[in-house]
This record gives C-alpha cells, sequence and structure tokens, in this order.
C-alpha cells in the first residue's frame, strides 16, 4: 500500500498556486507596470508604486484634515461639519493642483506627479473627472496592471515618478 509520500509531484503548479499567487503564477504574462502604454520600466516618467501613492494621499488628506481643523475651530463648526469640509478642502486642492500643476502637495513631497498620456497637461476637466471619482473611492480601489485606478482611466492620466 502507497501512501504516496516517495511520488514526485507533477511538474506544473498545484492548484493553489493559480489563483492564491494571482495571474502571473498562472503563466499570464502581465509585462512591466506602463509597458503597454509606452512608459519606462524604471527612473523618470515610470509608473508610480502603489506605496508612494499611498503615502501622498495620506500627506493630502491629513493636510486636508489640518485646514478643516483649523477652520472649525475659527468658525465653531461641530465634527460632522469638519468631516464634510476635510472631503471638500481635500477635494479642492486635488482638483485644482492637479489641473494646473499636475500634483498635489503629497505627490510633490513623495516624488510623483499626474500626466495626461498624450503628455499635455492635465487641465481643469480631466482634473475634475479624475478627482470625483477619487472622492468616490471605490474607483481608486479597482486598479489595472498599468496601475490605473478607474478615476485614472476616466481622466485619460497615470501617476509617474518626477
Amino acid at each position: 500500500m502507497s501512501g504516496g509520500k516517495g511520488r514526485q509531484e507533477a511538474a506544473g503548479p498545484r492548484w493553489t498556486q493559480t489563483w492564491l499567487g494571482g495571474a502571473r503564477s498562472a503563466g499570464a504574462d502581465l509585462g512591466e507596470p506602463g509597458k503597454r502604454i509606452g512608459l519606462p520600466a524604471g527612473g523618470s516618467g515610470a509608473v508610480a508604486s502603489y506605496g508612494r501613492r499611498l503615502v501622498a494621499l495620506f500627506i493630502d488628506w491629513g493636510l486636508s484634515m489640518l485646514v478643516a481643523s483649523l477652520l472649525a475651530r475659527s468658525l465653531g463648526w461641530e465634527p460632522a461639519e469638519r468631516s464634510m469640509v476635510t472631503l471638500l478642502v481635500f477635494g479642492v486642492q486635488a482638483w485644482v493642483l492637479t489641473a494646473f500643476l499636475g500634483t498635489t502637495i503629497g505627490k510633490r513631497l513623495c516624488g510623483i506627479r499626474v500626466a495626461r498620456l498624450d503628455g499635455r497637461p492635465v487641465g481643469l476637466g480631466w482634473a475634475l473627472v479624475r478627482t470625483l471619482l477619487l472622492l468616490l473611492v471605490v474607483p481608486a480601489l479597482i486598479w489595472d496592471r498599468d496601475y490605473r485606478g478607474m478615476h485614472d482611466r476616466a481622466g485619460n492620466t497615470v501617476v509617474v515618478n518626477i
């Protein structure tokens, strides 16, 4: 009676490795982030990493909270009003700074910026679309293999290293 302890496994991956490890472990070639849209693999102009984008988001949100807190203190607002003002301040600064400078304060500190795929400035319209979807949160959590969220795809933008 054989327990199978001495048998060799087949050369292919186990069934759990194909879905737990993602598409790459199943043999799909996803390429480097940004390759499909003509961006370099590394350095300036390459797609920004998740970590840098997340740190920039936290910096921007923290600054928005600071501004909202200062306004709430000086105007005597309640916490619920302060929360809405935080969202409003975050949205306005993300929209205006992205439209005119291509970067927010947090993105600049992290060395990343928002760029249109055709190389032109982001502009008020595309930045507004991008910011409105960012404020909804969920579209920003759905990414493609080029690290572009739905808000980036709708805004025809990509976040790249400076």
